[in-house]
């Protein structure tokens, strides 16, 4: 009997020691659709939000961009438990379909390595060029 208690004891040390502690990451979502816009309409920034849902400090080290033409901003000072950060994201609105991706690298626990992978869709179209001295197809009303 000593034996079945002892190792129901040491289970549930075992068990609440291996729950994990420190600062945990979770975005409201991890992509961004910018659908379908236009240079001239957009300026181009967004923001992923999160919240520090761990019992530490959040730390965001690093923040990149699979192109140049994608800009990220990483928060500058700790993200205190239970409070929330924002990384602001740049495009340069160039014509065409938008995948890009953005890594963020912190000290979070419930994420492997402290490393996930953020991503940004849509397209940008042409502004429509009018032409003056294109010729009406119009059919004026009779």
């Amino acid at each position: 009997m000593k034996r079945i208690l002892s190792l129901i004891a040491f289970l549930v040390i075992a068990t609440t020691s291996y729950a994990q502690s420190g600062a945990k990451i979770e975005f409201k979502s991890d992509t961004i659709d910018y659908g379908t816009t236009s240079k001239d309409k957009d300026n181009g920034v967004r923001v992923f939000e999160f919240t520090n849902t761990g019992n530490a400090p959040l730390i965001i080290t690093d923040v990149k961009s699979t192109c140049g033409c994608t800009v990220p901003t990483k928060p500058k000072e700790p993200i205190a438990p239970g409070k929330t950060g924002k990384i602001e994201v740049k495009y340069n609105m160039n014509p065409g379909p938008i995948r890009k991706t953005i890594t963020v690298e912190s000290n979070a626990v419930n994420v492997p390595g402290g490393t996930i992978a953020l991503k940004i869709k849509g397209e940008v179209v042409k502004k429509e060029e009018v032409n003056i001295l294109q010729k009406k197809t119009s059919v004026p009303n009779q």
